[in-house]
């Protein structure tokens, strides 16, 4: 019954006028690190569908396997979302500038888990512009760690979600632009000392990170900037275990930031959508269809492979 009624809900409610005729594009890298990890495909296959399936009249487009060659693909796009590997083999650094031609047109960018680290100087400044941040090598770490986010400031972004606390690859002490202006920090939490176990490395530790962590600063791991061009960027550094998009919490913080990036209406309870089984998640991954009777992913495990 509940379930009739949200649908009817979402089918005659005003606000969902302005969720409609939006378009996002997803662009996934190829997948690199082993089942379960890094599956940008079925990330950006799953995150598409439902949010489709949350939001109607919302559109989606979804592009794998590396950047697109026919770019006709973000025409009429409201939003892109970038979820592949990064670095110096960042997809993006060889299109910088017909990316930022998009963003001129104000249309919003997220930037998921790898997809948010870029080299220092020419990819790193377009990213402060066009998100408000990046991973900054010799800078920013990028260690295994549950984060317990226990506030989360008002935003539509955070709309629905509550305090939550998940293990993941959450990058941090990210590189921002100067006193944060314009950008608004979305999930932030505390890291503990065991992130600082590792010798200084490009990703691993440096100076300033041990200092921050051990001052028990803050630190910022999804934030979200609105540009003078009238265009939204976000950016979330977790997403590196697929099995946490069935995280109530973690997927809806996701699932709003895309639509919000894309100028559509946040529902007041965030962007609806019912708890994936291991299957979904599977079938996602595999590009297939769902099985009829699929399984549950086991309770309380967040972070961790569902057992089989």
């Amino acid at each position: 019954m509940c379930l009739a009624f949200t649908f009817f809900s979402l089918a005659f409610a005003p606000a969902f006028v302005a969720a409609a005729e939006k378009t996002v594009v997803f662009v996934a890298g190829r997948d690199s690190h082993g089942f379960g990890s890094h599956e940008h495909g079925g990330g950006c296959r799953y995150l598409a569908a439902t949010l489709e399936k949350g939001l109607p009249g919302i559109k989606t487009r979804v592009h794998a396997g590396g950047w697109p060659k026919d770019s006709s693909i973000f025409d009429g796009a409201d939003a892109v979302v970038l979820y592949m590997d990064g670095g110096g083999g960042h997809p993006v650094n060889r299109h910088l500038e017909e990316v930022d031609k998009l963003m001129k047109k104000g249309i919003g960018l997220a930037c998921i888990h790898y997809a948010v680290e870029v080299p220092k100087g020419k990819s790193g400044n377009f990213f402060l512009d066009w998100t408000g941040g990046y991973f900054e090598t010799h800078w920013s770490v990028n260690p295994h760690w549950i984060a317990d986010f226990k506030k989360l400031p008002k935003h539509p972004i955070t709309s629905g979600v509550k305090p939550f606390k998940i293990n993941d690859e959450w990058y941090f002490h990210m590189r921002f632009r100067d006193k944060l202006e314009g950008v608004t920090p979305i999930l932030s939490a505390v890291a503990p000392e065991s992130t600082m176990r590792r010798r200084n490395g490009a990703h691993s530790g440096n100076a300033a990170v041990r200092a921050s962590v051990a001052k028990g600063d803050l630190q910022h791991v999804a934030w979200a900037r609105e540009r003078p061009d009238g265009g939204r960027g976000f950016g979330f550094t977790g997403g590196h275990v697929h099995w946490n998009w069935g995280d109530e919490n973690f997927r809806k913080l996701v699932l709003n930031a895309i639509a919000w990036v894309a100028k559509a209406e946040v529902p007041g309870a965030g962007v609806p959508s019912a708890n994936p089984s291991k299957d979904e998640l599977i079938a996602a991954i595999k590009g297939k269809k769902v099985a009829k009777k699929a399984g549950k992913l086991a309770p309380g495990k967040p972070g961790v492979k569902p057992v089989f």
